[in-house]
């Protein structure tokens, strides 16, 4: 039986073990930390749980399909709801938007606010164009492989190459849709999906709507937690061997082959290896000893935005708030250039707040909520994080306190924090980017590592820094694509 050894515990590190496992591969998995998921983790508390990482769940069918692979229904074994309303917005002139899962409901919603219901559904309808015409050959498919080209889907994908609209940036196609500012925040904000700007990124990721408004949001029963615990269990069933507090060391190459690890000092054997460690992070930490194998270019690349969150016990419930809530900034592009150009944090920042407590309530004691409170800041290089922080605690406590009319400062019980340098040491995150590289330019989807080395045989790549992207679906599609790869 050959045997696979793969490099990280996050979510594409346990779909491609079960993948293998499935072809008949031996898998063992070694992580750096002593649980599983990656950034997929929890966090508890005076009380309080927290998902401390990826806070929505959308194409929950690729969770599925991992389970009908080995012969298992599903529903068995992973559960989750689908959202009735997918987000509520929060503007500074007071006015308020629910994203509504029904898009009649949602456009409705829209125009008796703005006028532009008709705008909204043709958005949606374009996001669902650039869908079409992508994701068979851009999402599913190796984009190193010759044969990937050679099929109707890119044909047609090529064929109407101008409606994926990669010459446009996002906003300027959303500020071509939309006239009204608060709808062009609404679209522009889908960019921080894969930690990018909206005013570089190309149009083409306006294709991310599509993703929630068609398939849907969903709450997995038990929290974000449960995708890779439910993972993990699938895993092990199949003979997966999970490796905890196991740092990789080095990658073993044999006449450009890969042909096992190092492990606390000791070479363990196999045919294949396949990393889910940042990219950046395989080739300067476990391939250090092979600086000719480096794709300088590729690791060279702009990384994603990052993230500054704080758990926060809340002592008081929010009938107005939903399991997910945005808090826009009054000017976005100041936002962005503070992030992109000036490599820190606005004084107004665009505030995100998830609340699992609204659908799961022992995540919080009685009469509270746990609010997991994000805003998007730059990668970690070498800022004055402190002082970073504490500013912008100030500066989001002060925004919320003003548009929910409370004073949220006298209603923290519980609090702790995580940062870009925190995320890095937690998930090998490089610089703690936590999509890899940025998509601030039409060639992205071009330009990310592919998901096998072209210079190294045997070796494989996963996870959110190389192809086809960052996020739960993408990260799961970059496992379908390795285990194809393997054959």
């Amino acid at each position: 039986m050959s045997k696979a050894l793969i490099i990280g515990a996050g979510i594409a590190g346990i779909a491609t073990a079960i993948r293998l496992s499935v072809k008949g591969y031996a898998v063992e998995v070694f992580e750096a930390n002593d649980y599983p998921g990656g950034k997929l983790t929890e966090i508890k508390q005076d009380g309080f749980r927290f998902d401390a990482g990826p806070s929505l769940l959308t194409m929950p069918q690729y969770i599925d399909e991992l389970f009908q692979l080995a012969g298992k229904d599903p529903s068995q074994f992973f559960s989750y709801q689908k959202l009735d309303i997918i987000c509520k917005y929060f503007y500074e002139d007071g006015s308020r938007i629910t994203a509504y899962a029904d898009e009649v409901k949602f456009i409705n919603e829209v125009d008796k606010l703005t006028g532009e219901g008709k705008a909204l559904q043709q958005y949606i309808k374009k996001s669902s164009r650039i869908y079409e015409l992508t994701d068979q050959i851009f999402l599913q498919r190796s984009l190193d492989q010759p044969k990937t080209f050679f099929t109707w889907a890119a044909f047609k994908s090529l064929l109407h190459f101008g409606e994926v609209d990669t010459l446009r940036t996002m906003h300027e196609a959303n500020s071509q849709f939309f006239g009204d500012k608060r709808l062009q925040q609404y679209a522009d904000r889908y960019a921080t999906y894969n930690g990018s700007n909206p005013y570089q990124a190309p149009a083409t990721l306006n294709v991310i709507p599509h993703l929630e408004q068609h398939f849907g949001a969903y709450f997995p029963e038990g929290g974000m937690y449960q995708i890779a615990n439910c993972l993990v269990e699938l895993a092990e069933s199949l003979g997966v061997e999970f490796n905890y507090r196991s740092k990789v060391d080095e990658i073993v190459l044999k006449d450009k082959k890969a042909v096992g690890i190092k492990v606390n000092g000791e070479a363990i054997n196999a045919d294949i290896v396949v990393s889910n460690m940042d990219v950046w992070f395989t080739y300067h930490k476990l391939l250090s000893q092979y600086p000719q194998y480096q794709p300088q270019k590729v690791l060279g690349q702009e990384r994603s935005s990052s993230a500054l969150i704080f758990y926060w016990g809340i002592k008081k419930q929010f009938p107005e708030l939903d399991l997910h809530n945005i808090f826009f900034s009054d000017d976005y592009k100041t936002e962005f250039d503070y992030i992109w150009q000036k490599q820190t944090i606005c004084r107004d920042p665009t505030v995100y707040i998830n609340i699992t407590s609204k659908l799961k309530p022992d995540d919080a004691s009685p009469g509270c909520e746990n609010w997991f409170v994000m805003i998007n800041v730059p990668s970690n290089k070498g800022q004055d994080w402190e002082q970073l922080i504490a500013e912008a605690r100030v500066n989001i406590l002060k925004k919320l306190s003003r548009i929910l009319k409370v004073d949220v400062a006298e209603l923290i019980a519980s609090e702790s924090i995580l940062d870009p340098r925190s995320i890095e040491s937690k998930t090998s995150s490089y610089q703690g980017s936590i999509y890899g590289i940025s998509s601030n330019n039409r060639y992205a989807a071009f330009l990310r590592h592919s998901n096998r080395s072209s210079k190294i045989r045997n070796l494989y790549f996963c996870g959110g820094s190389v192809h086809p992207g960052g996020g739960i679906p993408l990260c799961l599609l970059s496992a379908k694509i390795v285990a194809e790869l393997i054959g």
